[in-house]
C-alpha cells in the first residue's frame, strides 16, 4: 500500500527482494485522495511472482483423468432434483386454505361510512371547505386535531357564520395571548374559505371550548354594564375587542329593553358602547 502506484510495486518488490521483471502486477484498488485531504485511500497491488520455467504445464494426462470420476456424481445428482419434486406438492396444500379468505371481505361492509352520512345532512359544500380548510392549516402547525364545522343558529339564513370545533391535545399554542394567535388563525382561515367558495365567509375557530368560556365571561360584563348604564343614564364603553367578541355583546343586548349597543374605533381597538334608549 503506498499513495501512489509506483511506490507501491517498488515496495512490494523490495519486500520480495526481486525485479520488475520477476514478477506480474495487479492493481487492486487504485486509491482515492478524498475531500480536502480527507478521507482519502492508499493504493493497493498485488505481486506475483512469474514460474520460471514453462515445460511443467504440458503434463495434461492428469486433467485426463479428472472428467472420468465427475461423471459418476452426476449421476448423483440427477437423483436430487426428485427429491425436490415433492416439495411444490406441500406448497400447493398450503396455497389452498387462501381462497378461504372471503370472511374479512364482510369487514369492509358499510357501518363505517354510516356515521359519516347523518353529518353530511346539515353539511354543505362551505362546511366541508371549512372543515377542510382548517385542519390542513393545524396540520402544517405540527399539530393533530379533530375538527368539525355548523352554522351559528342565532344567524339569520341570509348571514350565516361558520363555527369550527377543534378538540385535541396541546392546543394552547394555537391560542395564544390573549386569542391573539388564535384570532390571527381564524382570519386567515376565512380567507381562505371565502377565496374558495367564491363567497365572503366568516369563520369562527374555538379550541378545546376557549371561545364558549370567553364568550360566557363577555356575557356576563354585558350584563353588568347594561345595569349599569341602567342606573347612571351614562353610556359605558368597553375595552377593545376582536369582531367576534363584540358581536357577542351585540347579540347578548340586542333585545334588552333599557339600552342599545355600538362600535366605535378603528381595527385593533374597535370598542363596545353601551347606550340608554331615548
Amino acid at each position: 500500500m503506498a499513495p501512489t502506484v509506483e511506490e507501491a510495486i517498488q515496495q512490494g518488490l523490495d519486500q520480495l527482494g526481486l525485479t520488475a521483471d520477476a514478477v506480474s502486477v495487479e492493481v487492486l484498488d487504485s486509491g482515492s485522495k478524498g475531500l480536502f485531504g480527507l478521507g482519502g485511500r492508499q493504493v493497493r497491488v498485488r505481486l506475483s511472482v512469474a514460474p520460471p520455467s514453462m515445460p511443467d504445464l504440458p503434463a495434461t494426462p492428469v486433467p485426463a483423468a479428472k472428467p472420468e470420476p465427475k461423471t459418476a456424481p452426476a449421476k448423483k445428482a440427477d437423483s436430487k432434483p426428485k427429491a425436490k419434486e415433492p416439495k411444490p406438492r406441500a406448497e400447493k396444500k398450503q396455497a389452498e386454505p387462501k381462497p378461504q379468505q372471503p370472511k374479512p371481505e364482510q369487514k369492509p361492509a358499510a357501518p363505517k361510512p354510516a356515521p359519516q352520512r347523518p353529518l353530511n345532512v346539515e353539511h354543505d359544500a362551505v362546511l366541508n371547505t371549512a372543515e377542510e380548510v382548517v385542519s390542513k392549516l393545524i396540520y402544517h402547525m405540527g399539530m393533530t386535531a379533530q375538527v368539525s364545522a355548523h352554522y351559528d343558529e342565532d344567524d339569520s339564513a341570509d348571514n350565516r357564520t361558520i363555527q369550527v370545533d377543534v378538540r385535541g391535545e396541546d392546543l394552547s399554542a394555537l391560542i395564544g395571548r390573549h386569542a391573539e394567535t388564535l384570532t390571527a388563525f381564524q382570519h386567515v382561515a376565512s380567507l381562505i374559505v371565502g377565496k374558495q367558495t367564491q363567497q365572503w365567509v366568516q369563520v369562527i375557530v374555538d379550541v378545546e371550548g376557549y371561545r364558549a368560556r370567553r364568550e360566557k365571561q363577555i356575557r356576563q360584563l354585558a350584563n353588568r354594564m347594561a345595569d349599569q348604564v341602567t342606573k347612571t343614564g351614562r353610556k359605558v364603553t368597553m375595552e377593545p375587542m376582536p369582531s367576534s367578541e363584540r358581536r357577542v355583546v351585540h347579540i347578548e343586548l340586542r333585545g334588552h329593553p333599557a339600552v342599545k349597543t355600538e362600535s366605535s374605533g378603528d381595527e385593533p381597538y374597535r370598542k363596545v358602547v353601551i347606550l340608554p334608549k331615548e
